[in-house]
């Protein structure tokens, strides 16, 4: 593991969306955030405790820091998980599957399921995307890799869903459903339909023949926190088990953040190494470099779905401003192969007229 300078903990992390800012003056006319907050100060036996927005994300979930006045380094974290849209029993099995991998998680100090309540220890304020930069990004990233290959290296069937052609399928739907016809307003022909549904079916494929292992689902560097041991890892209850290249290609190809493609290229040699020497199976360079194309344009498109239901669906537009990113993505791989080049002209023709302009 690197040694390197991680700033102190604060009160939340550094950039706080405009819906956590406006929560830090109206969490107390919050039933439910005080009810959070009534729950956790109760299990930590305390009699006065600071309370304050932490992170916040695309799901229904929100996070707060709750610290002990009288000694402010000792802090927690209280998710609030509502029962009727999130389950939290994915988020302590695959927690414990991690921590069995020797993956740092944070530890669940108490729960209440049918409240929607957990209280867990604080992995600090810094997030990978806080604090990653040109000069650290190797250091950071290097630590990712062996944690990621630990995770994968514990794999094994029938622990976590599987990430099947129907789930799949469903994902690549987002995309149409969503960013073309709900966020672009753009209804495809039958012509266009086929060129989607023909490329979905080779994605799909290329998904299901890859090796299977443990996958995070968001393994990036907003999920990543800035911890020793490093990293810290959230964000995981959506784990299943499905294809090797899915966790590798999102770290590096990131939904808020980009690089030279020349380091992105390093750093997928240095997890094939890495993997290798660990005894995972990974297929020859070659095979691998294109495992990780086609799952990664899966998961860009996807992304594009999602980022667009989560403005019109749940009123959350700050993700839009990062769609560009994955147009982009789209366009520098689809024309790599002929089986994804007829993407590329859907994209040429409807896309990229339109992508920047909403």
């Amino acid at each position: 593991m690197h040694t390197f300078e991680i700033p102190a903990a604060g009160p939340a992390v550094s950039k706080l969306p405009t819906d956590l800012n406006d929560l830090t003056d109206s969490y107390a006319a919050d039933p439910r955030a005080q009810r959070a907050r009534n729950w956790a100060q109760a299990r930590l036996g305390l009699q006065t405790v600071d309370f304050a927005p932490a992170s916040a994300d695309a799901s229904f979930r929100r996070y707060f820091r709750i610290s002990d006045p009288q000694d402010p380094l000792r802090s927690w974290i209280v998710m609030d998980a509502p029962p009727a849209h999130e389950d939290l029993r994915p988020f302590i099995a695959v927690g414990e599957l991690l921590q069995n991998a020797g993956v740092h998680v944070p530890k669940v100090e108490a729960c209440d399921l049918a409240a929607g309540f957990l209280l867990l220890d604080d992995l600090g304020a810094s997030t990978y995307l806080d604090i990653i930069s040109e000069h650290n990004a190797d250091a950071l990233f290097e630590d990712a890799i062996a944690a990621l290959v630990a995770w994968q290296r514990s794999s094994r069937p029938d622990v976590l869903p599987p990430y099947d052609a129907a789930l799949l399928q469903r994902e690549l739907n987002l995309f149409p459903d969503w960013y073309l016809a709900t966020h672009l307003g753009l209804q495809l022909d039958a012509a266009d339909r086929a060129v989607l549904e023909t490329v979905f079916a080779a994605l799909i494929a290329n998904a299901l023949q890859q090796p299977r292992v443990f996958v995070h689902r968001d393994y990036m560097p907003r999920n990543l926190m800035a911890a020793i041991p490093n990293p810290g890892v959230l964000d995981f209850q959506d784990a299943v088990y499905g294809p090797l290249a899915y966790d590798p290609i999102c770290l590096f190809k990131d939904a808020f953040l980009s690089w030279p493609a020349e380091r992105v290229e390093a750093w997928l040699g240095r997890y094939h190494t890495a993997a290798t020497a660990a005894g995972i199976a990974v297929p020859e360079w070659t095979q691998f470099r294109r495992d990780c194309d086609w799952i990664g344009l899966h998961r860009h498109l996807k992304v594009l779905g999602i980022f667009a239901r989560i403005n019109y669906r749940d009123g959350k537009s700050k993700y839009l401003a990062d769609t560009p990113r994955f147009v982009r993505y789209v366009m520098e791989v689809a024309p790599l192969y002929a089986e994804l080049m007829p993407l590329a002209a859907l994209f040429e023709k409807h896309v990229l007229p339109r992508a920047y302009s909403v």
